[in-house]
């Protein structure tokens, strides 16, 4: 007689769609009524824990802006964000098509995730220090920084700050509140919290701001920071940019599947928020209630953005090959630019007309600074960086053996 086998079956998260199938995007509700309350920031933190299973929202799709989450920000603060994501996504076209050509050898664009970037950062003070992924280019350009230095740093030429020692997009500007950017994500996060204890030691009202995809709370640094921030009520917001994809993983095999990313904050006594990332107003408003609690002593806070990735996960990426062409055009909470953009012409702010010689003056703008960051050197020619520098900045004291390199270098040349 066959004894049958006890051994319970193994569960693979599968996503919904494939390449070929129409994405049906039914299961996914759009809240009726917009947004769970907005709380005192110094509230308990169980007190959030609707906020981290709901969604919080203040753009409705006609450009509405309802709730008490809507943020008191002036028409020209609005179109200054608009702008700042308008020229975000220039660049990223911008340097998408230079890598193809050949001019570059890696890069990532953020389209879709526009808002979760330029809306953080004008939420936060410029000397609040970011730890970002490499999806938040918009945090510098909102902050100032030199998109030609930017670019250089991508082409990995003579005006690269980093001498050509670090994979195009992992940015480090230090002046513009911007820690350099590790391409292995969740390191970051323990680092944001460390960074955030520091400034509460000092006694300086200072906040630490970390970003991480959803992929990556699977890790370790993950839970460790929640950890951390919760134990020490670390002034820290630790952001979980959930885009629905991990390079060509699906949320899912993070556990996706389950309850929000936003509730493991909950698990470990922090204020979570979950917030519609393609909502600009929404982003803003979430970033300012956290930074509030923690400059003011209330601790941490977990916010995930919800929002899409829209293309590959870098120029290595082809996306039709695990999900539909289309997918990107059907997600149910629309562009980010496009839903600021209906609200500034809602509130009478804005007009078409306006806004398609914006969008022209700003590839002009990026057009122009990237001939001036052409001139300093590219992959396919010579990007003019000083060999030498390749032994600096490495160790405190060179090692003898990489002495003896540079003598014979020089030797030779």
């Amino acid at each position: 007689m066959t004894k049958k086998s006890n051994q319970s079956r193994l569960y693979v998260p599968e996503p919904p769609f494939r390449p070929g199938d129409t994405p049906d995007y039914s299961h996914i509700s759009v809240p009726a009524d917009h947004s769970p309350p907005r709380p005192d920031p110094l509230c308990d933190d169980h007190e959030t824990v609707e906020h981290a299973t709901s969604l919080i929202r203040v753009l409705r799709f006609n450009g509405e802006a309802v709730g008490d989450w809507a943020p008191s920000l002036t028409a020209d603060q609005k179109r200054k964000g608009l702008r700042d994501m308008m020229m975000t996504r220039a660049m990223d076209d911008r340097m998408f098509n230079m890598q193809r050509q050949g001019k570059m050898s890696f890069y990532m664009k953020s389209r879709g995730e526009e808002a979760v970037s330029v809306a953080h950062s004008m939420a936060l003070r410029k000397d609040d220090m970011t730890f970002p992924t490499y999806r938040q280019q918009g945090i510098l350009i909102n902050r100032g920084a030199s998109i030609k230095e930017m670019m250089c740093q991508c082409l990995s030429n003579a005006g690269d700050r980093l001498q050509g020692k670090s994979i195009p997009v992992l940015y480090s500007f230090r002046d513009f509140g911007f820690f350099s950017v590790s391409g292995n994500l969740g390191t970051q996060m323990i680092q944001a919290v460390g960074w955030g204890m520091a400034e509460a030691y000092k006694d300086s009202d200072g906040i630490a701001s970390a970003f991480t995809g959803e992929g990556a709370t699977a890790e370790g640094d993950f839970h460790y920071a929640l950890n951390f921030a919760s134990t020490y009520r670390a002034p820290v917001i630790l952001n979980v940019v959930n885009n629905q994809w991990a390079i060509s993983s699906f949320q899912g095999i993070a556990a996706g599947e389950g309850e929000t990313f936003a509730a493991r904050g909950s698990g470990f006594g922090l204020a979570t928020l979950r917030v519609d990332g393609n909502d600009f107003l929404a982003v803003y408003a979430a970033t300012e209630w956290a930074a509030e609690r923690a400059r003011k002593g209330g601790g941490a806070t977990l916010i995930e953005h919800f929002t899409y990735r829209k293309e590959g996960h870098s120029t290595s990426d082809d996306p039709t090959k695990y999900r539909p062409e289309n997918e990107p055009e059907v997600w149910p909470f629309g562009d980010p630019i496009d839903r600021l953009k209906t609200h500034l012409i809602q509130s009478g702010e804005w007009d078409e007309e306006r806004h398609v010689a914006q969008e022209e003056e700003c590839k002009v703008e990026i057009r122009q600074i990237y001939k001036e960051a052409e001139k300093m050197g590219t992959l396919s020619s010579a990007t003019n960086v000083n060999d030498f520098t390749m032994f600096e900045q490495v160790y405190e004291e060179l090692p003898g053996h990489l002495q003896a390199q540079i003598e014979a270098f020089k030797e030779e040349l």
